[in-house]
């Protein structure tokens, strides 16, 4: 019995949640159901759920009222197809995926998700599945795209928390840490750290001393201005740690770091690194140091307008192309259009920021340190 020209889709969400994701499902949705006609299935869970054959049904009233809503209604989970645990035991579950996507009949699968999702749906691709992605983080750190949806809103909120922390500075005559969101690229705590006006700002990209951040602080004390907000991104290195890794890695600057990120280990990690700055720069300024650590607070809440349009038009692109056939893509924003970029292209990569990057250029003209 031949099929119909109907297309089937189904949609995850995996990886860390961010603002705009119910956005972006409701994009994607809504344009599959009601402009092409679409079936659409939703997984719970990320690719746990697709392993698992765990579906939601997705149709016109489970669309509705997500707009604003932060987190996502599928829920997510940091799974690998690959290497995903099962009994106790890590195995590659590659092919229960890829017979579930078959047992319901999907044309294709919808992935909403950050670096690692984008390099999970490569295999996926490669594995004879038709994937489209949509590139989602605060960290702003996908290939190939101008932004992800998500930055904008935590971008709003650290830098709000920073507008809050200088009121307390300046009572408390202190020096302020606030350890911003970012493991391998600085976009946030460098956009945070500018639009809140903070009077440091330490980005991986950068690798710092903890003598030019103490002395550019004690600079502000002697001239009048005994109180100073320092912007860390949380994988913000010093001087010698970047050394020490150059030569672990054999002097190859594009080497990986810990596959611990995300976990709740390497989050002691750096706010152990972050309270032990404070407690270096209170030592060499002489001034009182706190410490906040914004965390997952960055992550949470209604996404803004920017991500809210940016969403939806990241998702209805996704529809346009399957409409079209064209899979094995992610969708990037691309100015105010969008692009098909191939997976292959995206996969693996991250978009650090350029030292030369126009915002560093502006904030070191307004005398912010990097500590360099």
């Amino acid at each position: 019995m031949p099929r119909k020209q109907t297309q089937y889709i189904g949609i995850l969400t995996s990886g860390g949640d961010c603002p705009g994701l119910n956005t972006a499902i409701r994009g994607v949705g809504k344009a599959a159901l009601g402009y092409y006609g679409m079936h659409i299935v939703g997984f719970r869970d990320g690719f746990r759920g697709l392993m698992e054959n765990r579906t939601t049904p997705l149709e016109g009233g489970q669309l509705s009222g997500i707009l604003t809503l932060g987190g996502t209604i599928l829920g997510t989970a940091r799974d690998k197809p690959h290497k995903m645990l099962v009994g106790g035991k890590y195995k590659d579950m590659t092919d229960v995926i890829v017979s579930n996507y078959h047992d319901h009949g999907l044309d294709c699968l919808v992935c909403l998700g950050g670096g690692g999702t984008q390099k999970n749906a490569l295999r996926l691709k490669q594995a004879g599945l038709n994937v489209v992605t949509l590139p989602k983080t605060i960290d702003n750190d996908i290939a190939m795209t101008d932004i992800t949806f998500g930055f904008d809103t935590a971008l709003g909120i650290a830098t709000d928390a920073i507008d809050r922390l200088h009121s307390t500075a300046h009572s408390h005559h202190r020096v302020i840490v606030v350890e911003i969101m970012g493991h391998r690229a600085g976009w946030l705590a460098l956009g945070a750290g500018i639009a809140g006006g903070a009077d440091v700002i330490l980005i991986p990209e950068i690798p710092y001393t903890v003598e030019s951040v103490a002395a550019a602080i004690k600079r502000r004390s002697l001239g009048g201005k005994p109180f100073s907000i320092v912007a860390v991104a949380e994988g913000a290195i010093t001087v010698e740690e970047h050394e020490a890794r150059l030569a672990a890695l054999g002097d190859k600057p594009d080497g990986k770091k810990s596959k611990k990120n995300g976990s709740s280990e390497s989050e002691i990690v750096y706010a152990d690194r972050t309270i032990k700055l404070a407690q270096q720069l209170e030592a060499l300024s002489g001034l009182e140091a706190r410490v906040t650590i914004l965390g997952h607070v960055q992550r949470g809440g209604a996404p803004s307008a920017a991500d809210r349009i940016l969403s939806t038009r990241l998702g209805t692109a996704a529809a346009d192309l399957i409409a079209r056939k064209q899979y094995g893509v992610m969708v990037a924003a691309r100015g105010e259009s969008t692009e098909a970029v191939p997976l292959e292209e995206v996969a693996g990569k991250v978009k650090t920021v350029p030292v030369d990057h126009p915002w560093i250029a502006s904030a070191r003209r307004v005398s912010t340190n990097f500590g360099d």
